[in-house]
């Protein structure tokens, strides 16, 4: 339902002396600061000025503004026009600025009433014929205005996808008539309804996988903590088959998650698709990916695959393929749900808190330790191909799992494990439990967290600690091996994570490959 604004701007609109004050947003990252689009019109030659570190699209904007303004039948002011774009340190981008300079324009010539112009955010890019066009981002900026008191005006295309943020009177228009008419009180404009959305489409079904228990489990423990896991066997075995499953057993968003998710799929260049409303994303880029198309980036930056992964899965198949710098990169979204993109001209904080699943062979050919004998990699290759993963990251990784080869028998078999859904309703438990117990999931605990007293048992401490010096670990190694059985201990309903929850852990840890 659509409700009034709570707050006006504290920026108040001046109206008389020609001048009037319209309020925009630009896109920063995730961010979209306002932007007061500020017109004064003075005496002298007829010109037309945008000032305020405008790009190249808004500075064109003067010339799609002024024939709008005409086939619209308004009268465009032959004076010398001056358009502010505040704050001036910030670039401004997109033709969505339009709508807000007409609007000031007309205001300010006295053409359209500017007493409500306070109320509202504007955001559109104008045809030549007046017409409406939709602009990018229209989620992020609804995500943000709705914290301002406002109610927003957008074309009605973007307006339809912004009513799903809550909390917000999102208001559509097809043309910049039908805007003016509504400040002019002529013919108000009706409140937008969000855009159709389907229910959470089917996903692939855990039980489709035939045997392969360990990596099952895994996968479910993956799932209840928000942990990053490495399924590590030869070819065939079914790992990118569970990879694409992980995603079936996960926790259903919240309203919150929903939004957020949306409002940052919004900034992309595909832009936001309603099949995938309320749906966590799983993002799998192919290994030739670049590093900026990972990571994000451009003159004005893009959300990468990391951060379009926000709230859901980012899958790399074939990981020794990517390359090194490529993996690298994900070492600080790993360790802080963030990624930082530093240009020249602008610095831009993505979130990024997904869960890693990736895959990969145990040697170049695949097949080593196949029960087919068919590896014939030397030892030099075999060091040099796992070598392409870097210690740093590996430690990063909770769970490291082989996923060996199914015997015939099991393959030609009826698939006669649990489902989904059986597994998912076990994650949703386990993770409320943890949600109420620490309000966030195991994977996103602090190490003092962890070694607090009411989630390790002290003597299951002490039994890892014991063992420490022999399996080679980290501190950070220690930490997320403590994560993990305290997850294994929520799926099982246990108030403390014990030494067998410990022991599991460190197994689910320690694939064999990667032992000196």
């Amino acid at each position: 339902m659509c409700r009034l604004p709570t707050r006006l701007s504290t920026i108040s609109v001046t109206v008389g002396m020609n001048l009037a004050v319209v309020q925009s947003r630009a896109l920063a990252g995730v961010d979209a600061p306002e932007v007061a689009v500020e017109v004064h019109l003075q005496g002298g030659l007829p010109a037309f000025q945008i000032v305020g570190l405008p790009d190249t699209e808004v500075k064109e904007s003067r010339d799609r503004v002024r024939t709008a303004i005409l086939t619209a039948g308004f009268k465009f002011p032959a004076r010398k026009i001056i358009v502010s774009l505040a704050p001036a340190d910030l670039p401004k981008a997109s033709g969505r600025f339009d709508l807000p300079i007409a609007l000031g324009i007309l205001a300010a010539s006295g053409q359209v009433k500017a007493d409500r112009l306070a109320e509202y955010e504007f955001a559109g890019e104008l045809a030549l014929s007046g017409r409406l066009r939709p602009v990018r981002g229209a989620l992020a900026m609804a995500w943000h205005a709705k914290r301002a008191g406002r109610s927003f005006i957008l074309p009605l295309e973007s307006a339809r996808e912004a009513a799903l943020i809550n909390g917000i009177c999102v208001l559509g228009a097809e043309s910049l008539l039908a805007v003016c008419a509504h400040l002019n009180q002529s013919e108000p404009l009706a409140p937008t309804l969000p855009i159709s959305v389907a229910e959470e489409p089917p996903l692939l079904d855990l039980s489709d996988v035939k045997g392969q228990l360990a990596a099952r489990r895994a996968l479910e423990i993956a799932a209840a903590g928000g942990h990053s896991l490495l399924l590590i066997g030869p070819p065939g075995t079914g790992k990118s088959m569970l990879a694409s499953r992980l995603t079936g057993i996960l926790p259903p968003m919240s309203d919150e998650e929903a939004q957020e998710s949306a409002a940052l799929q919004s900034l992309s260049r595909q832009g936001f698709n309603p099949g995938s409303w309320r749906v966590r994303p799983l993002r799998a880029p192919h290994h030739s990916a670049s590093m900026a198309a990972m990571v994000g980036g451009g003159s004005n930056p893009q959300p990468g695959e990391i951060s379009l992964a926000h709230l859901g899965v980012l899958f790399l198949d074939e990981l020794p393929e990517f390359e090194r710098r490529v993996l690298e990169s994900l070492r600080e979204p790993l360790e802080t749900g963030v990624i930082n993109v530093a240009r020249v001209a602008r610095h831009t904080r993505f979130p990024a808190r997904f869960q890693l699943i990736a895959c990969m062979n145990p040697c170049p050919c695949g097949y080593l330790g196949h029960i087919s004998g068919r590896c014939r990699c030397t030892p030099e290759q075999i060091v040099r191909y796992r070598g392409k993963i870097s210690g740093p990251l590996l430690d990063r990784i909770d769970l490291q799992v082989e996923v060996p080869s199914s015997e015939t028998a099991v393959l030609m078999g009826p698939a006669c494990g649990e489902t989904s859904q059986v597994v998912r309703e076990r994650v949703v438990a386990a993770r409320a439990r943890q949600l109420q117990r620490q309000g966030k999931a195991n994977a996103m605990l602090s190490g003092a967290e962890l070694e607090r007293s009411g989630y390790v048992e002290q003597s299951a401490l002490g039994l890892l600690a014991a063992t420490l010096d022999h399996l080679s670990l980290s501190a950070r190694g220690y930490h997320r091996i403590l994560r993990v059985a305290r997850t294994i201990a929520d799926l099982e309903h246990a108030d403390l994570a014990l030494g067998s929850h410990v022991l599991q852990a460190v197994q689910l840890r320690r694939y064999a490959c990667f032992k000196e």
